[in-house]
């Protein structure tokens, strides 16, 4: 039987017995005690104290430097359906098909539900573990007999959160859940202003290739005049390669127009989730189909707070700050509770007849384990980055606003003056053409006219598109229809 005994089964059974013997000759309640003591006299000299969260200071904003208006409420000043404030239902169409298709938002609503399961992770280390194992050792040795034993073991082992550590780990996700929470808002928000934005841009290079096309043609209607003039003795040669020359200009213009519009719908393609290629968007004409929607002046500073990157930068400091007192309570001694059984025989018929079982409680602490205390400095300056992500964050949103709402307010300028320019030669080419049927000017002067007619509409069609995607980045820049997010409020629901 000794020689039976002698496998690598046997002395992992023996090591549990000892174990045991061990427990009860000499771990008395008064050295279990003494030794709880001894640990708790050491806390004392570690530093695990974690000051109130507060969000990392940034410079104040009060308002926006080219808003003259009085301030208005964050619910009066942004819907949550903003985008259809265009009055466009074909936008709204391509927006809902974007929200139900993209596959970056798909990607961002994956990552929320793996930042939840692991809530349920981080949880469960608070929890019991239990293993349970089986195994037969069979062993032939020269001269002896065949031998054959069968084992079942057991172990459940609990180490107490007695200081909250891993609580501190379950608010630390919460916090990242939130976050993913946030980036998914981000993510939205960006898929509805890059739709709209490519929506007007592909409605513009309609109007713009539209517009194109009549210049040729006026064009070409000038080559004509200057071609019989040329025949004539009127003009020299050069003036009509000069011509030439412009219509060569304009139709590579024309030509990048296509090109430029197929392209935009390519990307259009992939933002709804269909294969680029796969969908055309309908001709249609910017300024009958989207209206300019009006921007209330006074946006307050405070909409910022709604801003998805940074509610989100900001979880992730609160999140920093729940991983720092993490690891500072991972310097604290920790009590684990093992409780092992299990048995051995020669016949599975014999298995169960005798069980040996046992419970060991320890104490182990970290105080001298230079990992641990390495582990705290690396959480704090991971804190320090998370904050100053937070910072670049809100100075960066700042200066999108106020970007946006400088372009918004130069472009809405120029509009003024361009159309200014478009009615007044508006009014000249009907009065070129009045005198034509006169016959006080020539063909050729109401062509230049016409042509310089077209290039100020173009100009105004470019200033319309302009205006509208300023609107949009502005609406992007302010957080979108999202309502504020108080983060220090949700340290409270932890």
């Amino acid at each position: 039987m000794s020689a039976l005994f002698d496998s690598s089964v046997r002395q992992r059974f023996l090591f549990i017995a000892s174990l045991q013997r061990g427990f009860r000759a000499t771990h008395t309640p008064r050295t279990l005690c003494a030794a709880l003591a001894c640990a708790l006299s050491l806390c004392a000299c570690v530093d695990v104290s974690m000051p109130d969260y507060k969000r990392p200071d940034t410079p104040a904003k009060a308002s926006w430097s080219d808003q003259k208006g009085a301030s208005v409420s964050a619910a009066a000043t942004i819907q949550p359906d903003w985008w259809k404030g265009f009055q466009d239902p074909y936008l709204d169409t391509l927006i809902a098909r974007a929200i139900g298709g993209n596959f970056d938002i798909k990607v961002l609503a994956a990552r929320i539900d793996v930042a939840g399961t692991q809530i349920g992770e981080a949880k469960a280390g608070a929890l019991p573990t239990m293993d349970l194992g089986m195994g037969a050792d069979f062993e032939k040795t020269t001269g002896q007999t065949f031998s054959k034993q069968y084992n079942v073991a057991s172990q459940v082992s609990w180490d107490i959160d007695i200081w909250g550590k891993v609580e501190k780990g379950v608010q630390a996700q919460k916090a990242e859940f939130h976050a993913s929470e946030a980036d998914w808002r981000a993510g939205y928000l960006e898929l509805v202003s890059n739709v709209s934005s490519t929506y007007f841009q592909i409605l513009q290079f309609d109007d713009q290739i539209d517009q194109q096309q009549k210049t040729l043609v006026t064009n070409r209607q000038i080559l004509a005049i200057y071609e019989g003039q040329r025949s004539n003795g009127l003009v020299p040669q050069t003036q009509v390669l000069r011509q030439q020359a412009e219509i060569n200009r304009l139709t590579n213009e024309l030509l990048e127009l296509r090109r430029s519009r197929d392209i935009a719908n390519n990307a259009l393609c992939t933002l709804v989730g269909v294969p680029a290629g796969e969908f055309q968007l309908p001709r249609g004409h910017l300024q009958q189909r989207v209206k300019l929607p009006a921007v209330p002046d006074g946006l307050p500073a405070q909409l910022l707070a709604r801003r998805p990157d940074v509610v989100a930068a900001e979880f992730r400091v609160l999140e920093a700050y729940d991983l720092v007192g993490q690891a500072k309570l991972a310097q604290l001694p920790t009590i684990n509770l093992t409780g092992h059984g299990g048995t051995a025989s020669f016949a599975l018929t014999d298995l169960l007849k005798s069980f040996t079982y046992g419970f060991m409680p320890s104490i182990n602490i970290p105080l001298l384990d230079p990992g641990v205390r390495a582990h705290v400095k690396v959480t704090q300056a991971q804190s320090t980055v998370a904050e100053q992500q937070y910072r670049v964050a809100v100075m960066g949103a700042f200066e999108e606003v106020e970007n946006a709402l400088v372009n918004l307010n130069s472009h809405k300028a120029q509009r003024v003056e361009l159309q200014q320019q478009v009615d007044r030669l508006q009014i000249v080419a009907d009065q070129i053409q009045s005198q034509l049927r006169l016959g006080v000017v020539s063909q050729l002067e109401v062509f230049e006219t016409e042509r310089t007619l077209l290039e100020a509409q173009q100009a105004l069609l470019a200033n319309h598109q302009l205006i509208l995607s300023d609107t949009v980045l502005l609406y992007k820049a302010l957080g979108g229809g999202w309502p504020s997010v108080d983060v220090e409020a949700q340290v409270k629901e932890h």
